[in-house]
């Protein structure tokens, strides 16, 4: 049986409209495609898993009201487990609006996050007992610290879906073994003032490292995903991952890649596969869902069967 996976972090409502172009200033557009459903890092992350096989329990935030009951029906109806911090406050669940641009799949969204809430109570932390990774995605840090803290100490391996810097990072970085970051990701000005050059990318890495994970990873789009990571001997190893190419013309949306990467690789980790494994099993679902509709459009795409193919643990 495959082990189980935790992700902890945020979930919300999305309301995606497809458009010939995102609209100016006081200009209105008509949009031809419209689809409600829910969204998030770690609830996409953990709807990936489980379409890879891999049974999942998603702590996050849903609330109460009609909303709620929308993202936990679409939650239950992918099969992932729900634990919910906040089961009867009302009207806490963030909504997203996602424009995705026909000609290209990109997408412009606008969304309050979690802000909504605080001073979640605890979750217990045995929600991470007998699981093989932890999938933190950096909203709700006092649950993800709770977490983290917990699943390192039994052995469990904790990857962070580092989408943006926020206050709690660092905290949440000593917690980590793992760390893939965005190519959004920017540190403070106080630590350092780097771009995108491949030199600043490998001094971001190497800042993050220093902060704890001992596997740091920065996505780039199409482009080459630079790894950093420790060898036996503790000196640091640097490589680059590069995705498949995607067909001209076969790119349909790009939202929700990044969910994607991050839920196929901790699949793999709890499957055991190794870390540079299963980045390389993130990346390469990820190139398949950039090809479909919406975050999850490609798992009902390409059929349960073939994906428990290509995900079994190599070796």
């Amino acid at each position: 049986m495959l082990a189980p996976l935790v992700c902890c972090g945020l979930t919300t409502l999305d309301v995606t409209q497809t458009l010939d172009r995102v609209p100016a200033p006081d200009e209105k557009v008509v949009a031809d495609g419209l689809d409600v459903t829910f969204g998030g890092p770690a609830a996409n992350a953990a709807a990936v898993a489980v379409g890879l096989g891999v049974p999942t329990t998603l702590v996050t935030v849903l609330g109460a009201g009609p909303l709620a009951d929308v993202a936990r029906a679409g939650l239950a109806a992918a099969g992932v487990r729900v634990v919910d911090l906040a089961p009867h406050a009302a009207d806490v669940l963030p909504v997203s609006t996602v424009l995705v641009t026909r000609a290209t799949g990109e997408r412009a969204v606008v969304s309050v996050n979690g802000a909504r809430t605080s001073r979640l109570p605890a979750p217990a932390p045995d929600v991470v007992q007998g699981a093989g990774a932890l999938l933190v995605d950096g909203h709700h840090p006092d649950a993800a610290l709770v977490l983290a803290r917990a699943a390192r100490a039994a052995g469990v391996p904790v990857l962070l879906d580092g989408g943006s810097w926020k206050p709690s990072t660092p905290e949440l970085l000593a917690t980590v073994d793992l760390a893939v970051l965005s190519a959004d990701f920017r540190l403070p000005s106080a630590l350092a003032g780097v771009g995108v050059a491949q030199h600043a990318v490998d001094a971001l890495l190497d800042a993050v490292a220093a902060l704890g994970p001992s596997f740091v990873a920065r996505s780039a789009g199409a482009g080459a995903v630079r790894v950093r990571r420790v060898a036996a001997d503790g000196r640091p190893v640097r490589s680059a991952l590069r995705p498949a190419a995607v067909p001209a013309g076969r790119v349909v949306d790009t939202l929700g890649a990044g969910d994607v990467l991050h839920g196929a690789m901790a699949a793999a980790l709890a499957r055991g596969d190794d870390a540079l494994d299963a980045l390389a099993d993130g990346v390469r679902w990820a190139t398949v869902s950039v090809q479909h509709a919406g975050a999850r459009g490609w798992l009902a795409a390409t059929g349960p069967g073939a994906r428990l193919r290509e995900s079994e643990p190599r070796g």
